[in-house]
């Protein structure tokens, strides 16, 4: 039975106690609010959006250093086999090529294994729990590899956002299209595609963006039960209301409120709400 020890990045927001319950490895992204860079995971999500309201300038997000990433890789391999080790979408992050760079510097003292989500938040962190609990099991590298491929067939995540300063400031809008937008108050749904957050669509008014992000849910839940996470950036009322909504109307599925933490909330911007989803399967050996 091999002896796999799995990471992840902060951004896939798994709980203390599924970190600890599944012998998850979490390395943290930081933020950078007035030049001063902090682990994410050192803010909670009210002081950390009241802090980004509050300042002069829009906070920044960087990836962890390779000396720490390498740190913790050293140290698992004093027991571990193998590493696999799952982060956020290569699109959006440097994250996962700076763990594919280190994992070949350390590749005569431990195997490492990255594993690029393609994706953040809650729906890289049904990646990083399917991983452990199949390596708790016994599998081998690449059974879990071919269930996380599995997976992403069916994954999907959308997003609302409030404030489009933060796509503009990304790139994803036009300083133009941004003005135009806010006078017009459309909503754009945004995915991931292609390993990035594009625009999907663009509404007019919040309660148009969550009930076309709804009635693309119950589209693919008529198909089958969904494993659904409800996303929101400091937005629990709207999300939990949200959630409820949808589980009203999709019983069979499972679908639970995860928060949108700093990094991926300073891209996304206070208020922004998600939804990801993918269809489980029972893996087999």
């Amino acid at each position: 039975m091999p002896n796999i020890a799995v990471v992840t990045d902060s951004t896939s927001y798994l709980n203390p106690e599924e970190l600890k319950q599944w012998n998850i490895h979490e390395i943290p992204l930081n933020v950078v609010v007035n030049e001063e860079a902090m682990p994410e995971t050192d803010w909670d999500a009210a002081t950390y959006f009241q802090t980004m309201r509050n300042s002069e300038t829009l906070p920044t997000t960087s990836q962890p250093s390779p000396g720490k990433m390498e740190d913790l890789y050293r140290e698992l391999a004093r027991e571990a086999d193998e590493i696999i080790s799952i982060h956020l979408s290569s699109g959006i992050s440097g994250t996962h090529q700076t763990a594919v760079a280190v994992a070949d510097d350390i590749k005569d003292t431990v195997r490492v294994h990255c594993y690029d989500s393609e994706i953040s938040a809650r729906a890289q962190g049904y990646f990083v729990l399917t991983a452990a609990r199949m390596a708790s099991e016994g599998y081998d590298m690449a059974a879990i590899f071919a269930e996380l491929d599995k997976i992403k067939e069916t994954m999907r995540a959308y997003f609302i956002v409030e404030d489009l300063r933060h796509l503009q400031r990304g790139g994803r809008l036009s300083g133009a299209q941004a003005l135009v937008g806010s006078m017009m108050r459309i909503k754009p749904v945004l995915e991931f595609t292609d390993k990035k957050i594009v625009p999907y669509e663009k509404v007019r008014t919040s309660k148009k963006a969550l009930a076309r992000i709804q009635s693309l849910f119950l589209e693919e839940a008529a198909k089958g039960p969904l494993e659904a996470s409800v996303l929101h950036a400091n937005a629990e009322e709207t999300g939990e209301a949200f959630r409820k909504q949808l589980q009203e109307a999709s019983p069979e599925s499972r679908i639970i409120l995860e928060h949108l933490g700093p990094v991926i909330g300073t891209h996304l911007g206070e208020n922004a709400i998600g939804l990801a989803w993918y269809r489980p399967e029972t893996f087999s050996k």
